[in-house]
């Protein structure tokens, strides 16, 4: 978990650490090709001359970096992230270390962000969200040696530690209910298909409802935002045979889909069923209260901290199970009538 230094650019360009500072500074003494290939290396590694001298006293930032790969409008409506990020907050806090925030565009932009993190020492390592099929951050972070703490898994996390919840159980609950109900033609409004928690649940979903005989089940992707949400949800009820039941991926996009049912006249949870995950407060605020999939979030969050102080102390990495969200149900589901 060595910080990049001036050596290890040295090192790499084939060079002395006379000509990497030549290079870095501007200086004459290298050739114009050998200054660029020497900037390009620094940065790959993700050294920054500029916050360089704090390495020498072995000074610590008492920051971790927390970057996001999701629109600002959509963080600031979706309470997950918001429950998520007070919980590691109130276990940050209390080791006297600081979060440091960003919202990015894209994974090229978060990998330069954890570059220049790393190389400027301004944070001691990083929690990851949104875990991908193969992720192409998993491979950079270890590359770094940048001690790092995966929100998600199993599976995908490399050799980084993790922090996870098993998704597939709490989806299979939740089908199992609602058949059980008597429901036959469930859908899902899924969250974004290139996350690999989204594919998770599409195929436990896709599992379960052949199991249990559900011919007609289907997912719809979204972006977790409410007008997607409400966009879906009436493709779906002005559908040929509408679903009589649907489970939401997270609260915000299943509270759209209750407004859209109620405009297009249909009663819930008469004509209507309606499961939403991740059980805000926000579920017990409209009427009916929503049937929901629900975990402490804020204790996610700081168990995910919790861990990564743990890895940046020097201790190994480790994969832990975090609680698998329950179900509790309210007054947005009930067996479908009857004809």
């Amino acid at each position: 978990m060595k910080r990049p230094t001036i050596a290890d650019v040295a090192r790499r360009a084939g060079v002395s650490k006379g000509a990497v500072s030549y290079a870095l500074n501007g200086q004459p003494g290298v050739s114009q090709a050998t200054r660029e290939r020497i900037l390009a290396i620094a940065t790959e590694i993700g050294f920054n001359p500029n916050r360089a001298a704090r390495s020498l006293s072995g000074a610590t930032a008492d920051a971790v970096g927390l970057a996001l790969c999701r629109p600002a409008r959509t963080l600031g409506i979706e309470p997950f992230f918001m429950e998520l990020i007070s919980g590691v907050e109130a276990e940050l806090s209390a080791r006297s270390y600081a979060l440091t925030l960003q919202v990015v565009a894209d994974q090229e932009a978060e990998v330069a962000v954890y570059r220049r993190w790393w190389g400027e020492r301004r944070v001691d390592g990083v929690l990851v969200c949104d875990l991908r099929t193969d992720d192409r951050r998993v491979p950079v972070l270890a590359e770094l040696g940048l001690p790092a703490v995966v929100i998600g898994g199993p599976g995908g996390t490399g050799g980084l530690a993790s922090v996870w919840s098993d998704d597939a159980a709490a989806l299979v609950e939740t089908v199992e209910y609602l058949a059980a109900l008597g429901h036959r033609r469930i859908a899902r409004v899924g969250g974004l298909p290139a996350l690999l928690h989204t594919e998770i649940r599409t195929e436990a979903f896709t599992r379960v409802c052949r199991r249990l005989g559900l011919a007609d089940a289907v997912t719809v992707p979204c972006d977790y935002t409410g007008e997607e949400g409400a966009r879906a949800t009436r493709r779906l009820l002005s559908s040929a045979g509408r679903p009589t039941a649907v489970l939401y991926d997270n609260d915000v996009m299943a509270i759209a889909g209750l407004s859209v049912a109620q405009e297009m006249g249909l009663a819930v949870p008469g004509d209507l069923s309606i499961v939403a995950w991740d059980d805000s407060p926000l579920c017990q605020l409209v009427h009916p209260p929503l049937t929901a999939l629900g975990r402490d979030i804020p204790a996610y969050g700081a168990h995910a901290a919790r861990q990564l102080l743990a890895v940046i102390g020097g201790s190994p990495a480790g994969r832990v199970q975090d609680e698998t969200a329950h179900l509790t149900p309210r007054g947005s589901t009930a067996p479908p009538r009857v004809g």
